[in-house]
């Protein structure tokens, strides 16, 4: 039988970004062709992609950079990221078409799968949308989970402080400081963002960082008593103005820290004095070194989301064609929630 060949439409990088990326350092591909099999003896699989994630941590893979925990993409190929797909062809035994999988895959309508151990089948729920796999029980909601109850080791009272609170990693961490008997104030850029994280996500307060002239004020304002866990995911200014604001004993998880990933020369930080003082631990981590959590991770949030305790927000556009608008727009704070491009309607 003839093999069927289709048209592949991709998202390439141009060329190594320095600064903030822009649109026109990606590229919108069409008129690649992809044969609708995967080739015999490969042990590979052949995917049609369904969501992509758009994620912060892409960015330092545009760099020319090799000193990382991830390399860098390569110039003029497909851009990488979390996925969410389903099985065309497989040429391996753990695959069948029809699965859906989530992992690492390909911005384009259809990847090859050569390296089956990065992606893994979702055991598919009518009460779970499936684009909650690249957020709420994919890798930013595992980064929430881990940084939270690994990193942060929470008590029953304790005083919460998270930034970009709003995002993909932030409203999940609010959210279970919440069920964990915390107190929680998050930051965020816009009044919009405010209003959600105090009247959809539960937190107890929350502000517009543009609209503080002093963030260390602003943070002895919400935490007249210090801050018991900061989950910092933006770093910088922010970063500064809560360690002067940290009780003895406070946790701190750095986590991405989207603010200084587009500078060649971020400043430095003025506060770091404060950890010894206060004897405060402050701790960088990546989800991956945590993956033997990931099935308790998903059992506890499936459970949670079922049962109303938790709620997700996401920001979806449609189609390859926005995934470099949408992309760029997390550096800005354009996105209001998990940023999703959505290649199903």
């Amino acid at each position: 039988m003839e093999v069927v060949e289709i048209e592949n439409k991709q998202v390439v990088l141009k060329q190594y970004v320095e600064g903030i990326p822009t649109e026109s350092d990606m590229e919108v591909k069409s008129g690649n062709k992809t044969k609708l099999e995967a080739p015999k003896g490969s042990g590979a699989f052949l995917v049609k992609n369904l969501y992509l994630s758009c994620d912060p941590y892409m960015r330092g893979r545009m760099r020319d950079f090799h000193g990382s925990y991830i390399p860098p993409f390569v110039v003029d190929s497909v851009i990488e990221g979390f996925g969410v797909a389903e099985v065309v062809d497989s040429d391996n035994r753990s695959f069948e078409p029809g699965d859906v999988v989530s992992g690492f895959t390909g911005w384009e309508e259809y990847s090859l799968i050569k390296k089956p151990e990065q992606l893994r089948k979702i055991q598919q729920d009518d009460g779970i949308p499936l684009s909650y796999y690249v957020g709420l029980l994919g890798m930013p909601g595992f980064t929430a989970y881990v940084g939270f109850y690994e990193v942060c080791s929470p008590k029953k009272g304790d005083h919460v402080f998270v930034s970009a609170a709003s995002g993909a990693v932030g409203q999940l961490v609010g959210q279970l400081a919440k069920l964990n008997g915390c107190y929680v104030v998050g930051s965020a850029g816009t009044s919009q963002k405010v209003d959600l994280l105090k009247n959809k996500l539960g937190f107890d307060e929350a502000f517009n960082y543009k609209e503080e002239p002093d963030l260390a004020a602003a943070l002895k304002r919400y935490f007249p008593e210090g801050i018991d866990i900061y989950f910092d995911n933006v770093g910088g200014e922010m970063l500064d103005a809560a360690l002067v604001n940290m009780r003895i004993h406070g946790r701190i998880a750095c986590c991405g820290m989207v603010s200084q990933q587009s500078l060649s020369k971020p400043p430095g930080i003025y506060n770091l004095y404060n950890l010894v003082t206060r004897r405060v631990k402050m701790q960088g981590f990546l989800q991956s070194d945590y993956l033997h959590l990931f099935p308790r991770f998903q059992e506890e949030i499936i459970s949670y989301y079922k049962q109303g305790k938790i709620v997700y927000v996401e920001d979806r556009s449609y189609g390859l064609e926005s995934a470099p608008a949408a992309f760029v727009g997390l550096f800005s704070g354009k996105n209001v929630g998990k940023q999703v491009i959505c290649l199903v309607s």
